[in-house]
C-alpha cells in the first residue's frame, strides 16, 4: 500500500509475447489453454506457455479472471517473467507454431479483430501501466525481448463473478 491507503500500481510489461493460432496460423493469440485434472490455474498457465510458446519463466501476479457464459468456463490471466526462450519447442516442431514479441498497444490492435477477449486481457495490463494519482511505481526494466508476457489457463465450470 502507498501512503494514504491507496494500492500501488506496478507497470512491469513493455512487450507481450503472442503465438500463432493453431487453427488460423496467420492470426496471433495469447498463449494458454485448458487445465489438466487436479492442476492449479497458475501451473496450467506455466505449462501451456511452455508448450505453445517455448518459453520458461517465473509466474507473476494474476492479472484477472475472465468468464465466458456461453462456453461455461473461466480464464485466469497471469503475467509471466520470461527467464528462458527455447529455439525449438513442442508446438513449433509439431504444428509449426510461431511466436512474436509485440508492444502492448500493437498486440491489442492485432487481437481486436479476431480475438477481442484476448485484447481485453492486454487492455487490463495496459491500464495497470497507466499513471494514476501519482501512485504508480514504474520499475526500470531492461529494454529487451525477454521482459514479460501474459498467459492464460481455462477451467471448465459454472461461471461466477467476473473480477
Amino acid at each position: 500500500m502507498e501512503p494514504g491507503g491507496s494500492p500501488a500500481r506496478y507497470c512491469i510489461a513493455k512487450k507481450v509475447l503472442l503465438v500463432s493460432s493453431s487453427r488460423h496460423p496467420d492470426q496471433w493469440i495469447v498463449p494458454g489453454g485448458g487445465m489438466e485434472p487436479e492442476e492449479e490455474p497458475g501451473g496450467a498457465a506455466v505449462r501451456e506457455v511452455y508448450e505453445e510458446a517455448g518459453v520458461k519463466g517465473k509466474l507473476g501476479r494474476l492479472l484477472g479472471v475472465f468468464e465466458n457464459q456461453d462456453r461455461k468456463h473461466r480464464t485466469y490471466v497471469y503475467i509471466l517473467t520470461v527467464t528462458e526462450t527455447l529455439e525449438d519447442w513442442e508446438d513449433s516442431v509439431n504444428i509449426g507454431r510461431k511466436r512474436e514479441w509485440f508492444k502492448i498497444e500493437d498486440a491489442i490492435k492485432v487481437l481486436q479483430c479476431h480475438k477481442p477477449v484476448h485484447a481485453e486481457y492486454l487492455e487490463k495490463l495496459k491500464l495497470g501501466c497507466s499513471p494514476t494519482n501519482g501512485n504508480s511505481v514504474v520499475p526500470t526494466l531492461p529494454d529487451d525481448n525477454s521482459t514479460l508476457y501474459v498467459t492464460s489457463s481455462q477451467t471448465p465450470g459454472k461461471p461466477s463473478t467476473v473480477r
